[in-house]
């Protein structure tokens, strides 16, 4: 397995999935007039943690607004799948669907084969989050291949209070080079 995860610092890949609603979804452009954009990419409806964790990001979403931050989610499940996970952790932010293998592929995200038939349908992908700065550059990113190893969403925000903030100048981490 090849891996092509986006490098920190660089454009964020143009990938754009249909948007439950109607629509579509670019996953790394803000469309609501933040200058920032929060991905995260979800396992699916077969997955009661990341069910709890849309909910848990739909309560930070406010806060993220306040500092220019939106946010939007993703998974691999077909529409109605998407919408009955979506409806169950009660959040109103965009919420694509129909991320296909080699849009994970483009993300670096790990992609899981179902265990069974009563699982989903399809492959899927591992959790994975992505924090697109003004310049469409990933500035943070996080790629887990299980579930229950993802950022707690208290830290993000944390941590991104703290970039976002002029008087930190804090750069994009992880650029070192060894051949610069």
């Amino acid at each position: 397995m090849t891996n092509n995860k986006p490098l920190v610092g660089e454009t964020f890949p143009k990938i754009t999935v249909p948007q439950l609603g109607g629509g579509n979804l670019e996953l790394g452009k803000s469309d609501t007039g933040h200058d920032w954009r929060l991905v995260v990419v979800y396992r699916g409806k077969h997955c009661p943690i990341c069910t709890r964790y849309l909910k848990e990001l739909g309560e930070i979403v406010p806060d993220l607004a306040k500092i220019g931050i939106d946010v939007v989610a993703v998974s691999a499940d077909p529409e109605d799948r998407a919408r009955e996970q979506i409806a169950e952790a009660g959040v109103s932010f965009p919420v694509g669907f129909n991320l296909d293998i080699p849009q994970m592929r483009k993300l670096g995200l790990y992609v899981s084969n179902p265990r069974s038939a009563q699982e989903t349908d399809r492959p899927f992908s591992e959790p994975g989050l992505f924090v697109v700065n003004d310049e469409g550059k990933l500035q943070v990113t996080d790629i887990s291949n299980a579930p229950f190893a993802r950022p707690a969403l208290s830290s993000v925000l944390m941590g991104l209070n703290f970039i976002k903030n002029p008087d930190n100048n804090y750069p994009v981490r992880g650029t070192h080079n060894d051949r610069s």
